[in-house]
């Protein structure tokens, strides 16, 4: 079995090596072929490495010093300029130098894309890679993008978004992936003037058979399962993805101080359990932690900065999916079979 080697920012995210270790080590037993680089202070992460840690184990993970750290409210232009041995940097150079296959941080987002650019590179005709992520619908999944990569979008920008979320989707096995502008209204007169000019670009892109555009879809289309990739700029993505993860956290809460309430409804909780433990790890935001920054050269993943153990886990995870179904591969192919005279 030939391993996946995933290089890993150990000192990102709210938590540190106190999350990131342990999420490791579990990525670990969930995957026979991963192999992972720790980097980071060498000492904080040592720290958090079981002693009994077992010798199959401890010989798929590598810790790589760095000792440096960025923070979560460092501007990115800094983060590019300084700190050469920032974790985070640290981390993307595994990857540029071919020591590891893909990057995994909790780290700073505007940070994480800035080095991302500047050492690992985009692919040819990517202008800004967008963030992208699977949202649970009614009908299985959705790709969301951008998810806040880029929070002022041209129009030109959105419908490359949409062929990159397209190329996405088939990449996960998607047959003729339905692409939706998200928008505040399904008629033709709503949207503001970027939104109206993506619409007109994708559907001159679906004339052309270069993708499956169905139009515009509403916030609750997306959940209904609508579409299979929806696109809206970052700062509408962004508001959109924290505000699901909040309502799913509130649904929750609401239902086990209900079945708390009286001894009936204790009951009745009793009996739904096993139908509520399903629900709540399928919505669960921990469950799909992990965005993939689509465009680049190599796999980038960045995981939620708050994200527990369990969602680290996951997003460690969701690289090796990506790498496994050769996502940057099947980008670079179909990108250079639909525009080979140009860059889109």
């Amino acid at each position: 079995m030939t391993a996946l080697v995933v290089a890993i920012d150990a000192m990102g995210g709210d938590f540190g090596p106190s999350c990131t270790v342990p999420a490791s080590l579990l990525a670990l037993d969930e995957h026979p072929a991963l192999e992972l680089l720790l980097v980071g202070q060498a000492p904080s992460i040592e720290a958090c490495l079981p002693s009994n840690l077992d010798k199959a184990r401890r010989n798929r993970l590598q810790v790589i010093p760095a000792n440096e750290v960025i923070s979560m409210d460092e501007a990115p232009a800094a983060a590019l300029r300084g700190k050469p041995d920032s974790s985070m940097r640290r981390a993307l150079q595994c990857v540029r130098d071919g020591n590891a296959h893909a990057c995994v941080s909790a780290g700073n987002s505007g940070a994480l894309l800035a080095l991302s650019r500047h050492l690992l590179k985009t692919l040819p005709g990517i202008a800004r890679p967008p963030m992208v992520r699977a949202i649970p619908t009614a009908q299985g999944a959705c790709l969301l993008l951008d998810l806040g990569a880029n929070l002022d979008c041209p129009a030109a920008q959105l419908c490359q978004f949409a062929l990159l979320g397209a190329l996405a989707a088939e990449a996960r096995g998607a047959v003729q992936p339905k692409v939706a502008l998200l928008n505040v209204g399904s008629e033709a007169i709503k949207g503001n003037q970027q939104v109206k000019q993506a619409d007109a670009l994708l559907r001159e892109a679906k004339k052309q058979g270069k993708l499956h555009y169905i139009g515009y879809i509403e916030g609750h289309d997306l959940f209904a399962g609508k579409a299979d990739v929806a696109v809206c700029d970052g700062f509408v993505g962004n508001l959109l993805l924290k505000s699901s993860e909040g309502l799913a956290q509130m649904l929750n809460l609401r239902l086990r101080r209900e079945f708390a309430r009286t001894g009936f409804s204790r009951l009745i909780g009793a009996l739904a359990l096993p139908l509520l433990r399903r629900l709540k790890k399928e919505l669960n935001p921990a469950q799909h932690n992990g965005a993939s920054f689509l465009g680049l050269r190599q796999v980038v993943v960045k995981s939620h900065g708050g994200a527990d153990t369990e969602g680290f886990k996951n997003a460690i995870l969701h690289a090796q999916q990506e790498l496994a179904c050769n996502l940057v591969q099947h980008l670079q192919s179909r990108l250079a079979r639909l525009y080979p005279d140009r860059p889109i």
